[in-house]
């Protein structure tokens, strides 16, 4: 018996007039065979009798409804843009994961060609030492005092925000390495010259509104092993009051002499003083701070800055007068009367000479002597306020380094003052004395220079300071400091 819904369909290659119309075709009909087969559609029970002039095999598909082929059409279209928003997640991702990794690719290469230069410059600094007992003590005392502050670093982490767990408690450096190359408020390596070493870094205050005031920092190292980073703990205790600080690296003994290092902080500070403004610094508040050798070459480059301003020389790039105050932290600056007291602490006389370039360096490079020269009077008259801080049990450049160059400065009219702390040494007032928690007295002192009257507005403001080493172990660490 034949079904009801047979429809002869002929070959669509035969005349139009043998095409047979019929009213009763439905939607789901569709031209398949032309030569009889019956088929059955999987959608419906409609059955096709298809009539062909050849043999050939035509490959045969479901049947569609127009309301199924709609929907599969939108459900096409929604799977499509699901699809196309996967794809541009992924390349976004793929974006992302590229720049970080030719990021990772240029700190990897610039950590290569740092070790490459101080690896070179190390054998060079052994052959200068030779085999001594006093720099082998120095260097392993180094080594002792490292690891006894190594837990205030870790403290300072959580002091920032960083949980530390026991799980991460064995990637610790890994973080502190985190923290300063990734932080979001230490801008790093911002290039100030064209000399290998001339980078600086900024530590950005958390609430940026309006123009803060800046401190352009010159980190000690008894111009030897002198670093930027060495003045992160610093940066981070005055950003989170409200202060900008550069922290300006230069060249190293033996990467260069003096001359070379008074150059490099004197381009360091130019920088600051000219481009401040783009990071939120107020180029009217601007002051010039150097701890230890820092603080002798710093005193350097804001005397000879003054004197190039007296003499024939076109305007530099900064003036003297764009320093609200230079602060001195534990510096030295009569080196003619230190040579002999460095030799009796490791820094032997002949390293020190190829320092200084030379006999005639000692008295070239002394700030004291420099200004006590007649010929410097007018340049003299051009200095900023100065603010020493020295402590008087300090062993590597005695106190009385900075208070006579305050004596002497004043007697020449300068407006200057030496602040003295009893009992501490020469890393007291920079490391142990910030790790000690509580009250800082040269960090207040320094705080309300800067701040004025409104320092006490931002000391309520500030976190307070929490222990970060326990003291018996700072006490162990200020024995065996090599400073």
């Amino acid at each position: 018996m034949q079904p009801s819904n047979l429809l002869p369909i002929s070959n669509p290659n035969s005349p139009p007039s043998m095409l047979i119309p019929t009213s009763s075709v439905s939607a789901d009909t569709m031209l398949v065979r032309s030569e009889p087969h019956i088929i059955h559609s999987s959608s419906s029970s409609t059955i096709l009798l298809v009539e062909d002039d050849d043999d050939s095999k035509i490959e045969t598909k479901p049947l569609l409804t127009r309301a199924f082929s709609y929907s599969s059409s939108s459900s096409s279209s929604s799977s499509n843009l699901v699809m196309q928003q996967r794809r541009r997640r992924i390349a976004s991702a793929n974006s992302l994961l590229s720049g970080a990794v030719e990021g990772c690719r240029r700190e990897m290469g610039r950590a290569a060609s740092d070790t490459y230069v101080v690896t070179r410059l190390s054998f060079r600094l052994l052959r200068y030492l030779g085999v001594g007992y006093r720099w082998i003590a120095r260097f392993l005392a180094l080594g002792c005092y490292a690891m006894l502050l190594i837990p205030g670093f870790i403290q300072s982490l959580k002091h920032l925000g960083y949980n530390i767990t026991p799980i991460n408690k064995s990637c610790l450096s890994d973080a502190v390495g985190y923290y300063y190359f990734y932080s979001s408020q230490v801008l790093r390596g911002i290039v100030y010259g064209d000399q290998p070493r001339n980078r600086l870094d900024l530590y950005l205050p958390k609430n940026m509104n309006g123009p803060k005031p800046v401190v352009a920092f010159v980190t000690g190292g008894a111009w030897i092993i002198g670093y930027k980073a060495w003045g992160s703990l610093l940066g981070q205790q005055l950003s989170e009051r409200d202060i900008i600080v550069a922290c300006i690296d230069y060249r190293n003994f033996p990467q260069g002499t003096i001359s070379d290092m008074v150059k490099d902080a004197s381009q360091g500070i130019s920088f600051v003083c000219n481009n401040i403004a783009e990071y939120g610094g107020d180029p009217n508040r601007i002051y010039l701070m150097g701890q230890s050798a820092g603080g002798h070459i710093a005193t350097c480059a804001l005397l000879e800055q003054a004197i190039k301003e007296t003499g024939a020389e076109p305007r530099a790039s900064w003036s003297a007068s764009q320093i609200k105050t230079y602060f001195g932290l534990s510096g030295g600056y009569n080196i003619l009367q230190l040579v002999d007291h460095f030799h009796s602490r490791g820094l032997y006389r002949s390293i020190f000479l190829s320092i200084m370039e030379g006999e005639q360096g000692l008295r070239q490079y002394s700030p004291e002597l420099m200004a006590q020269d007649p010929n410097t009077k007018n340049a003299v008259s051009l200095l900023p306020p100065i603010v020493l801080f020295h402590g008087t049990a300090d062993y590597s450049i005695p106190c009385d380094s900075s208070k006579s160059f305050a004596d002497t400065l004043k007697a020449l009219g300068v407006k200057a003052e030496c602040i003295l702390y009893e009992g501490k040494t020469h890393t007291d007032l920079f490391l142990q004395d910030p790790m000690r928690g509580g009250i800082d007295d040269m960090l207040d002192d320094l705080i309300t220079l800067i701040h004025g009257d409104s320092s006490e507005t931002i000391r309520a403001n500030s976190t307070p300071r929490k222990r970060l080493v326990p003291e018996f172990m700072l006490k162990m660490a200020r024995s065996v400091s090599p400073f």
